[in-house]
């Protein structure tokens, strides 16, 4: 995979906050595993977003997670709910996503620098 090389402010342009999750369901018309995540922004507001986190996750244990998300992308419909930020992660050794939190408590709608 090439890495590609972006301009600083091209990175500035992203608006990468940490959220809380205050909800958290199973997503049935998803193509492909995933739940539909209420997230809590601070002043930013509660957004939607649909996650890919079915493996390594239970519903019940999200609400309360911090979690880091890029919240300035468009919305993206997905089946019949529209996506309106993207929650981070990283793979584990067997492809499964690990959520990016931050190593702290810190307010919702806190940015990431």
């Amino acid at each position: 995979m090439q890495n590609k090389k972006i301009d600083f402010n091209e990175f500035l342009n992203l608006d990468i906050r940490v959220g809380r999750i205050i909800k958290a369901e199973i997503f049935k018309e998803a193509r492909k595993p995933a739940f539909k995540l209420l997230i809590d922004f601070g002043e930013l507001g509660i957004k939607k977003s649909s996650a890919q986190i079915t493996d390594l996750y239970k519903t019940e244990e999200l609400p309360g997670k911090e979690v880091i998300a890029v919240v300035n992308l468009q919305p993206k419909q997905i089946a019949n709910f529209i996506s309106e930020v993207l929650v981070l992660g990283v793979n584990d050794k067997n492809g499964h996503v690990i959520l990016l939190t931050p190593e702290r408590n810190a307010p919702p709608g806190s940015k990431v620098y």
